[in-house]
């Protein structure tokens, strides 16, 4: 009989799911988005090469990349990774959470458009 209910208690700590750990899935968003951000960069970098603008718009891609993206992101992982046990497992960080997960996509995925438009129209301008 003990085999038995311990197979029943087993059965039932598996089905309780585990709780989110914001620290954890704050710093899976930030990784994914500078991967996204760099991907994206290199193709919207690719074709405006492909469209006439200089060489050197690469280069400048990743002066800001590492200037700003990295730190920005750093920030928001940073802002997470303090809070301790409790608050990093808390429901009530979802919107906070959400919100910074929001705000880090849009930033990953509008930057590379807007660096390339800006570098389009300084070329264009001088």
């Amino acid at each position: 009989m003990d085999q038995q209910a311990h197979r029943i208690a087993n059965r039932h700590e598996a089905a309780i799911p585990a709780k989110r750990n914001w620290r954890r899935k704050m710093s899976d968003h930030v990784a994914s988005a500078l991967l996204v951000y760099t991907g994206l960069q290199i193709f919207v970098t690719v074709q405006a090469m492909a469209e006439g603008l200089p060489s050197m718009l690469p280069y400048l891609a990743l002066v800001i990349l590492v200037a700003g993206i990295i730190p920005a992101c750093r920030a928001f992982e940073r802002r997470w990774a303090k809070l301790d046990d409790a608050a990093a497992t808390d429901p009530a960080m979802r919107g906070p959470f959400v919100r910074d997960a929001i705000t880090l996509w849009v930033i990953a995925i509008g930057l590379p458009f807007v660096i390339t438009f800006a570098f389009k129209l300084a070329y264009t301008l001088f």
